[in-house]
C-alpha cells in the first residue's frame, strides 16, 4: 500500500466519521490508517517518543487516559501545567499550618454562628496532627460552601436606622441611631473595700516568688484608700502595675524554662548514649542522676517542681532499663508483623485507588467511569438501536482563575460548577469530569435538541451563580458542544464532534453552545 493510498483512505474516514476537514482531525486519520496498513510513519509516533521522557507517573496517567494523538497529548500536559502546585518544604507547611490556626481563631470572633463552628472544628482538627487529605478536603468544601452560600443581604434591614457598612461591621452598628437613652452603670451599692482586695490579690504574680516594688507601691495606696478607684487617675497607675505583673510571671517562666531545657538536653544526650550502649546504662543513669542532684541550688527558686519530677524519672528509669531492654527485642517479632500487616494494607489502598470510579476534586464521575458508561450506551445503541447524545463542557478562561485567584479558588470553581452539572441532569443522565476543566453529559434517549436545551440550562445556571472566593466574587461562565451518536459512525466519532464543537464554540466568542445544525 502507497502513501497516496493512506492520505485517500484518511479522507474517506474524515467523511464516514463526520469530522470537519481539519489538520488535527486530518493527522489522526492519517495515522489511523497507517497503523491499520502496519505502515510505520515518523509524524505518527509522536506521543510514543516523548512519553518514553516522562516519568513513571505520568505515563501511567497517559494509559489511564488512552491518550492517542498529539492533540490529546498536549491538552494532558496543558492540564498537568494548570494543576500544578509545588511541594512546601517542611518549615513553610509548619508556618502556613500555625498562620491557618492563627486565622481560624479569628474567625470564631467575628460574631458568624456556621463561620465560628466551621473554624472550631477546622481548629480541632489541625491541632490533632492526624489530619487525612479526606478530612482536611471535606473542611475545606464546608468552606467553599460557606464562601459560595454566604449572603450578607440581612445587614440591609439596618439602612433605616443608620449607614450600613458591610466591610465593617462595628462601624455600622456605632452608626445606628437607636432610641431611648442608653443604660447606665452605677457602682451604687459596690464595697469599695471589697473591689480594692480582689483588684490587690490581682497583682500577686501567679509565677514568680515576689512583687516589684513599684506593685507594692501601688497596692498599698489602693489598699490605704479604695475610693481613689473612682478617680480616672489612678487608670494608668493600675495598668502599669497589670503589665509589671505580667512582666514578672514572663521573666520567671523564661528562667525556668531555660533552667529545664539545659536539665533535659543532657538528660537526652545520655539516655541516646545509654541506648546506643546498653552495657553501660547503669553507670549512665547515675551520672544523669549527680547532674539533677547538682541543680538543685542553682535552681532552688525556680526549678523545684521541675526538678522533683526529673529526679524522680531518672529513678524510675534505673530500675526498669534492663526490663524495658527485654520487652523491645520480644516485641521486636511483633514490630515486624505490624510491618508486614502495614505494607499489604498500603497496597490495598493503592489497588483500592486505582479502582475508584471517584473524581476526588468534584465528586462527579472521573474518567475511567466514564469510558464504562459510554461502553454500556454504545452497546445498548448497537442492540437496541436507543440513540444517545453527548454534550462537552470547558470553563471559559480558567487558566485567568487560577492565575489571579490561586489555585484553591480554581478547585471552588471547579467544585460549583460540577455541583451545577449534577443539578441540571436527569437521574438517567450520566455527569463525570473528563479532564481539566473538561466535563462530559451523557444524556440518555436523548437527540441534538435535547442536547442543546440542557447545554443552555447549564450555561444559563452558571452565568447567573454566584462565585465567591475570599470576599471576591469570580465570574465564570462555559461553553459547550453537542452531539448525538444517530448522525455519526461510531461512539468515538460522536465525542471527537462534541470536543470539536466546543472547540468552535470558544472560538466564537465562549459563553454559547455550538451543534450541527
Amino acid at each position: 500500500m502507497t502513501v497516496q493510498t493512506i492520505i485517500n483512505n484518511a479522507i474517506k474516514r474524515l467523511k464516514a466519521e463526520g469530522k470537519l476537514f481539519t489538520p488535527d482531525f486530518y493527522a489522526e486519520a492519517f495515522c489511523k490508517e497507517a497503523e491499520r496498513a502496519k505502515m510505520s510513519i515518523e509524524d505518527c509516533n509522536h506521543v510514543e517518543k516523548f512519553k518514553d521522557i516522562l516519568n513513571k507517573d505520568l505515563q501511567k496517567d497517559l494509559k489511564n487516559y488512552r491518550i492517542k494523538t498529539m492533540n490529546e497529548f498536549v491538552r494532558f500536559l496543558i492540564s498537568k501545567l494548570n494543576r500544578a502546585n509545588p511541594t512546601q518544604c517542611s518549615e513553610t507547611l509548619e508556618a502556613q499550618t500555625l498562620f491557618t490556626k492563627r486565622l481560624l481563631q479569628v474567625i470564631t470572633v467575628l460574631h458568624n454562628k456556621e463561620a465560628t463552628e466551621i473554624a472550631q472544628e477546622s481548629i480541632r482538627l489541625l491541632e490533632s496532627g492526624v489530619a487525612s487529605p479526606k478530612a482536611l478536603d471535606e473542611l475545606r468544601q464546608r468552606w467553599v460552601n460557606f464562601l459560595t452560600n454566604y449572603d450578607d443581604s440581612f445587614l440591609e434591614k439596618l439602612e433605616a436606622l443608620g449607614e450600613v457598612d458591610k466591610s465593617d461591621l462595628k462601624a455600622t452598628v456605632e452608626s445606628l441611631q437607636l432610641s431611648g437613652a442608653a443604660q447606665t452603670v452605677t457602682t451604687e451599692g459596690v464595697d469599695p473595700k471589697k473591689v480594692a482586695q480582689l483588684l490587690i490579690a490581682s497583682f500577686v504574680p501567679s509565677i514568680a516568688s515576689s512583687v516589684n516594688d513599684d506593685i507594692a507601691t501601688i497596692s498599698q495606696k489602693i489598699k490605704e484608700n479604695p475610693e481613689i478607684l473612682d478617680d480616672d487617675s489612678i487608670e494608668k497607675e493600675i495598668k502599669s502595675a497589670i503589665a509589671l505583673r505580667i512582666a514578672l510571671d514572663k521573666e520567671s517562666v523564661k528562667e525556668m524554662v531555660a533552667s529545664i531545657d539545659g536539665v533535659l538536653d543532657k538528660l537526652s544526650l545520655r539516655l541516646i548514649d545509654m541506648i546506643e550502649s546498653s552495657d553501660n546504662s547503669n553507670a549512665e543513669i547515675q551520672k544523669i542522676k549527680k547532674e539533677l542532684e547538682s541543680y538543685t541550688e542553682a535552681s532552688e527558686i525556680n526549678f523545684k517542681i521541675a526538678h522533683k519530677k526529673l529526679f524522680t524519672i531518672a529513678i524510675a528509669l534505673e530500675e526498669n532499663t534492663q526490663l524495658l531492654s527485654r520487652d523491645l527485642k520480644c516485641h521486636n517479632a511483633d514490630v515486624e508483623a505490624l510491618s508486614k500487616k502495614v505494607k499489604k494494607l498500603e497496597a490495598e489502598l493503592e489497588a483500592a485507588k486505582k479502582e475508584s470510579k471517584e473524581d476526588f476534586l468534584t465528586k462527579l464521575y472521573n474518567k475511567r467511569a466514564l469510558d464504562e458508561f459510554l461502553d454500556l450506551k454504545e452497546a445498548e445503541y448497537q442492540r437496541y438501536n436507543r440513540n444517545y447524545s453527548i454534550v462537552m463542557f470547558d470553563l471559559d478562561h480558567f487558566k485567568n482563575v487560577n492565575d489571579t485567584y490561586g489555585h484553591e479558588a480554581g478547585d471552588a470553581v471547579l467544585s460549583a460548577f460540577a455541583k451545577i452539572l449534577k443539578k441540571e441532569a436527569r437521574s438517567v443522565d450520566v455527569v463525570g469530569r473528563f479532564g481539566g476543566e473538561e466535563f462530559l453529559a451523557l444524556l440518555s434517549n436523548t437527540d441534538t435538541k435535547g442536547g442543546v436545551t440542557f447545554a443552555k440550562k447549564v450555561l444559563k445556571h452558571v452565568e447567573k451563580a454566584r462565585f465567591i472566593y475570599k470576599g471576591n466574587r469570580i465570574n465564570v461562565t462555559s461553553s459547550a458542544g453537542v452531539s448525538e451518536r444517530a448522525r455519526h459512525a461510531s461512539l468515538q466519532a460522536t465525542i471527537n464532534s462534541a470536543d470539536e464543537y466546543l472547540y468552535i464554540a470558544k472560538k466564537n466568542g465562549r459563553n454559547r453552545v455550538e451543534y450541527r445544525r
